[in-house]
């Protein structure tokens, strides 16, 4: 069962030229407590898909295709998640903080589904209540 929600930033990691070691020793560690929010899978398919045929496209779509879907689970951005987004999302607009749209998703299906946000973009999370956050890029 998961535990941990991982942003883009961290299932991008092992793809970049110099990987942050101490990322990647939490996801072997943690690897079977991984799971994904849709949004950072469109995210990071997004991001794929915009690169033109290539090398570093092939990578970064075998890596997604091979070893992304078939490990860790997708979970969805549903009625209850989009609740808790809108409530957040009045509340922190209201105060002069509103979230961008894609950070309330994936805070929202974090929350809704108990699970402990990883992201290295804490600052796009921290007015968000309730919500547990880690950063792994951190020691």
């Amino acid at each position: 069962m998961s535990q941990y929600l991982i942003d883009t930033n961290v299932l991008s990691e092992p793809l970049r030229p110099k990987p942050n070691s101490d990322v990647i020793a939490k996801i072997q560690l943690n690897f079977s407590e991984i799971a994904i929010a849709s949004v950072t899978w469109h995210e990071i398919l997004f991001g794929c898909y915009r690169l033109q045929p290539s090398k570093k496209r092939s990578k970064i779509e075998e890596y997604l295709q091979n070893l992304v879907l078939q490990s860790f689970p997708i979970v969805d951005y549903d009625a209850q998640a989009a609740e808790w987004q809108a409530l957040e999302r009045s509340r922190l607009t209201k105060i002069g903080k509103p979230p961008a749209f894609a950070d309330g998703q994936i805070a929202a299906i974090a929350k809704t589904n108990d699970l402990v946000l990883v992201t290295n973009n804490v600052s796009d999370f921290e007015n968000f209540e309730n919500l547990q956050v880690e950063n792994w890029f951190e020691n």
